[in-house]
């Protein structure tokens, strides 16, 4: 695997997780705020891991975390201010 191919599949995590974001702001709200997130996007985040399996060698995808930092990156970092219990 190389450099290259990690940078692509990094930018491409990336920008599924954007995706995600965008068009799921108030799912996400709630979910942090109820603290069922994974279960509240799990068909989104079931789809977008699909679709970066499906554009990433197998190797980058058994061998790296990409996507699910960017979930966590994207998704959750940003949200902070929300208020729950998980923090």
């Amino acid at each position: 695997m190389t450099d290259d191919e990690k940078m692509k599949a990094m930018r491409l995590a990336r920008a599924i997780a954007s995706d995600i974001s965008l068009y799921n702001e108030q799912k996400i709200v709630k979910g942090i705020e109820q603290d069922n997130l994974f279960d509240t996007l799990k068909d989104e985040i079931a789809e977008g891991r699909e679709l970066y399996k499906s554009r990433v060698s197998a190797e980058v995808f058994q061998a790296t975390n990409f996507f699910d930092r960017a979930i966590v990156d994207i998704l959750i970092r940003p949200k902070g201010h929300v208020k729950s219990k998980i923090w």
